[in-house]
């Protein structure tokens, strides 16, 4: 009798111990965020201080970690998001006789469309400017029906399946005002396009199953939906042992492939916060998270602009850096909302 009390005795002693060590955890991860969240805000700010052209690097990925938040304990300031958007809407409105002359600007449908992307993120409404984006991206390589990527920059500016999301996407949300006759056709070849054509790289995978989804958003077919299902399982039987994702099967793995891996299946429906493939990639996540609260990868691209400091870490690593960061502080965001 008195070993069993003792024991309760212990049991009760440690209970606080045990509440407390969740409470602190729970504050860590907070506190990794914020230094996330902070280090994204530098490089979103130092862009719009630096340059006058739209940064994807620098402004699309902040921003969907931004979009993530859900925790009033994460705040980013107002000013700043209406700082970034007004930017961007200064850069497209500069441009947009030559979005309606279909000439668009450098980086082609990618800039028009991560521009308008990031402009939804933001909470951006429809207007003239944004309707110019649509013009241009409906004239655009119309030839083709599908629209192919101009630049060779991987990971996030070489794969044809993310112009294609970009541009679908960009109908969807933007297009209200165009012939919706032009936009059904474009819609359609693009569609065409991307459910025939083959992934190579995890880039592809992960914008393929983003379009596909956008397809099966307008189109509500079963086939599609099973194209969709099928392009998931392709995807995730790429995990590798350690949680994470490579960008291709000869690289390792790295937080950008296995950050927007999570995102992506977790915006097309496919993938719970609670799944353990989910958990396994946060858990990859996490344990590569720098100290200072970035995430780094090693560039892969031959640079073609000026380079510039914009106060995020990784000296010449960082833009593609940023983008990883923006991924995974999104991911793990989503990690600890309700759904």
């Amino acid at each position: 009798m008195q070993t069993f009390l003792r024991f309760l005795t212990c049991l009760f002693l440690l209970f606080p111990i045990l509440k407390l060590d969740k409470a602190t955890s729970a504050e860590l991860d907070k506190a990794e965020i914020t230094k996330s969240l902070e280090l994204l805000r530098k490089a979103a700010t130092g862009h719009i201080e630096k340059k006058s052209c739209f940064g994807c690097h620098n402004q699309v990925f902040p921003m969907l970690a931004f979009s993530k938040i859900k925790d009033k304990t994460f705040v980013i300031p107002k000013e700043e998001i209406e700082a970034q958007t007004n930017f961007i809407l200064k850069f497209l409105e500069t441009n947009e006789k030559k979005f309606l002359d279909g000439a668009g600007t450098g980086g082609a449908a990618d800039t028009a469309g991560y521009a308008l992307f990031t402009l939804e993120l933001a909470g951006i409404k429809p207007n003239k400017t944004t309707n110019a984006v649509v013009t241009y991206l409906l004239k655009h390589q119309a030839d083709n029906g599908y629209w192919k990527v101009t630049s060779n920059r991987p990971p996030s500016e070489a794969s044809s399946f993310t112009t294609n999301f970009l541009a679908l996407r960009a109908l969807r949300v933007w297009g209200n005002s165009n012939p919706i006759e032009l936009i059904e056709k474009r819609r359609k070849a693009a569609s065409e396009w991307v459910i025939k054509t083959l992934p190579k790289t995890t880039e592809d995978h992960v914008f393929r199953i983003l379009a596909l989804n956008e397809i099966s958003i307008i189109t509500n077919k079963e086939t599609e939906k099973e194209t969709l299902n099928q392009a998931t399982k392709a995807l995730i039987e790429k995990q590798n042992k350690n949680g994470g994702w490579a960008q291709t099967d000869m690289m390792e793995t790295d937080p950008y492939a296995t950050a927007t891996t999570l995102v992506a299946l977790h915006m097309s429906g496919k993938l719970l916060k609670s799944d353990k493939v989910f958990q396994d990639g946060i858990t990859y996540l996490t344990k590569t998270r720098k100290e200072d609260g970035s995430w780094y990868v090693k560039s892969h691209s031959k640079p073609f602009q000026t380079y510039y400091e914009s106060g995020f870490p990784h000296e010449k690593d960082q833009f593609i850096s940023v983008a990883a960061s923006g991924w995974a502080t999104a991911a793990i965001l989503i990690s600890l909302s309700d759904k």
